[in-house]
């Protein structure tokens, strides 16, 4: 997809230009509010905050897969993934922009929301920071501590400038710049080749999640037409990341064998972690606008979003899953039974593919903790994995416990660190080609992935994930999703 792609020194600045812009997080509450029912208009202007936020996003990380330390970035597998990410940067930044709309048209996008939804019930809430970021060393960089608020570029990270701010950039909706032709994608109203750093955009918090606008408009062809262009473009993208977290870890791994390193150092962890969590963000919004674009209207369902999305039945599914994976690696007719306690009918707003993936990860290893403690010539008398879900006022937790041996307390500083497993990996092992696909495939269980990332995945909208083990019994962890769906993603 990116043979022969190079970065030129051009591409560059422009790289390191939007890696200046902050990033702007968005709730899970949000997003369903936003996406109920949307018109093209509602599609559109979505359109146009990712085409102005997923260039930030992915600059960020491609100015950071240049700059790791180590020499990890030399690592050819780092280099693959540093040109998708700009590959995909360059081709949202030079994506061809909306053709000209009625005068009509542009106030209704355009408009500020004081004055397009005057009802105060038509506005969104706002989000709440991501408890997170005080777990994670997560804060941003300069271009946070320090972006301008107003247009001249004077003020400190704060309140808006005076003045109404439109939707896209110029003051009360004028000079919106829609993309290379006519703006830089970052409401600068000038050309991507003579940047102009003195007018910076407006945080998009205050423009994206106003309110979704009315399906009583007629809107043109030519919004429909560039709602489909747009949609397409992030389907080749989000195809292109597909194996990103297997080829960093391949990565990892390369760089571990020519330092003939044993663990990571812990600057190299945390990148990891900002690495990865800002993959989940971007995945997510992409998702979302694909499927807000691409599937048709459900009841339970707003783009990836389940709004209902029942606790019990995605949990069974997992155990299903996990328990298949087991009987199949060990041989086994019958894998250790899992215990669910769970109310048949608690529900709540989350993306059921992230829970899926936290408890299907974290049953792998109970499973496999528990035959290997007890042994394959137990079959039909391992002890139960018991899984029990709690609801309470803010969280919905979800415990998972295990009699398979537990950990022991010098390596509980290792569990959470990338690369860190327990089984045996030979010397010349890396990753199998054929599991480059997706994040969501078992065999990522052996390569220490499992444990912190679905830590990351919990912690993305505002829950956590922790671990207490009893050396010689078993192990205990526990889930917290946030049930109120307001904290915004942490970004990296």
């Amino acid at each position: 997809m990116s043979h022969g792609f190079r970065i030129t020194s051009a591409l560059w600045d422009k790289i390191h230009h939007f890696a200046s812009f902050p990033q702007t997080g968005v709730s899970l509450q949000q997003m369903v509010l936003f996406g109920q029912n949307p018109s093209q208009g509602t599609l559109l202007k979505a359109s146009q905050f990712l085409s102005e936020e997923l260039p930030v996003r992915l600059a960020h990380r491609a100015k950071e897969l240049d700059e790791l330390p180590h020499n990890l970035s030399a690592m050819p597998s780092i280099e693959k993934v540093k040109n998708w990410y700009a590959q995909s940067f360059e081709e949202l930044i030079k994506f061809p922009p909306l053709p000209a709309l009625s005068p009509e048209i542009r106030r209704s996008l355009f408009s500020p929301p004081s004055v397009a939804n005057s009802n105060p019930e038509h506005q969104l809430p706002s989000s709440t920071p991501n408890p997170s970021l005080e777990h994670m060393l997560l804060v941003d960089d300069v271009a946070n501590q320090n972006f301008p608020t107003s247009l001249d570029g004077s003020g400190s990270n704060g309140s808006l400038a005076s003045g109404s701010m439109g939707f896209y950039g110029g003051a009360n909706g004028s000079n919106a710049g829609w993309a290379i032709g006519n703006g830089n994608g970052n409401g600068n109203g000038t050309a991507v080749e003579g940047f102009n750093k003195l007018k910076l955009r407006v945080p998009m918090e205050r423009r994206y999640f106003a309110a979704p606008l009315s399906s009583n408009i007629d809107w043109p062809p030519e919004v429909r037409d560039y709602n489909k262009r747009f949609t397409r473009l992030l389907e080749t993208i989000k195809t292109r990341h597909d194996p990103t977290v297997t080829t960093v870890a391949q990565g990892v791994l390369e760089w571990k064998r020519s330092q003939r390193a044993r663990h990571i150092g812990l600057d190299m962890q945390q990148w990891l972690d900002r690495f990865y969590l800002s993959r989940i963000g971007i995945r997510f919004l992409i998702g979302q606008h694909i499927a807000l674009n691409t599937q048709e209207s459900h009841p339970d369902y707003v783009g990836i979003i389940c709004t209902n999305a029942n606790v019990h039945d995605i949990i069974e599914e997992a155990i299903e899953n996990a328990r298949f994976v087991c009987e199949e690696h060990y041989a086994l007719f019958s894998s250790p039974p899992v215990q669910l306690i769970c109310p048949q009918k608690l529900t709540f707003p989350y993306v059921p593919g992230h829970l899926s993936h936290i408890i299907f990860e974290l049953l792998k290893n109970s499973l496999r903790a528990v035959v290997e403690r007890h042994g394959v010539g137990s079959e039909g008398n391992f002890p139960p994995i018991k899984v029990i879900v709690v609801e309470g006022k803010e969280d919905i937790t979800i415990k998972i416990s295990d009699e398979g041996g537990g950990i022991a307390r010098s390596a509980m500083g290792l569990i959470w660190t990338y690369m860190y497993t327990t089984m045996n990996l030979g010397p010349g092992e890396g990753l199998d080609e054929g599991f480059r696909d997706s994040d969501f495939k078992a065999p990522m269980a052996g390569f220490g992935y499992g444990l912190p990332l679905s830590r990351l995945y919990a912690r993305y909208f505002g829950g956590d994930l922790r671990l207490i083990s009893m050396d010689g019994f078993g192990t205990d962890v526990y889930i917290h999703l946030n049930r109120l769906s307001s904290s915004r993603e942490p970004l990296p």
